[in-house]
């Protein structure tokens, strides 16, 4: 995987996130914040969660200490809020992405847990966990909202490389 995956990663990142979101407009707000089986226990904990791991990883990556956040935290109240943050941080990781060297993929990382342990991997690896656990966590989300009368978007990666991420 060279920079250039990294990169698709991150535009397809972003096209499945506004996709997701503007399903979850079409909720009224007592469907999104409703609490559902699920391990953060509702869609819009759901989407925070996947906002706070993005801004501790992006810190990481950056060199940063990142802010002392909890993941189940919730960093925004209501779905708007959470959607322009959303867009600026899919913004943020794209630029991150896009300005990475390629010779950087292959350098260990060093970062503390939220405990304070040291870690260490190859960027690639961490970069590889940041998509995967954004799909992971996405997952969950499309699922949560497919116990709504909202019919879930397609979010395959196939898809966006097909479509591009304008559609």
């Amino acid at each position: 995987m060279n920079t250039g995956y990294f990169t698709l990663l991150a535009q397809y990142n972003a096209w499945a996130n506004r996709r997701l979101y503007e399903a979850c407009e079409s909720l009224s707000v007592s469907e999104y914040m409703r609490e559902r089986p699920s391990f953060f226990g509702s869609l819009h904990a759901t989407l925070n969660h996947i906002l706070v791991a993005d801004r501790i990883w992006l810190a990481r990556i950056e060199g940063q200490t990142p802010l002392n956040l909890e993941p189940d935290q919730i960093l925004y109240g209501d779905l708007v809020g959470l959607k322009m943050a959303r867009l600026a941080e899919d913004e943020r990781i794209r630029i991150v992405v896009s300005g990475l060297l390629e010779e950087r993929l292959d350098q260990p990382m060093e970062y503390r847990n939220a405990t304070g342990d040291r870690y260490e991997a190859p960027l690639r690896l961490v970069l590889g966990h940041l998509f995967n656990h954004q799909t992971h966590h996405r997952g969950q989300a499309h699922g949560l909202l497919s116990q709504t009368t909202v019919l879930p978007p397609s979010l395959d990666l196939t898809a966006f490389a097909r479509r591009g991420p304008e559609t």
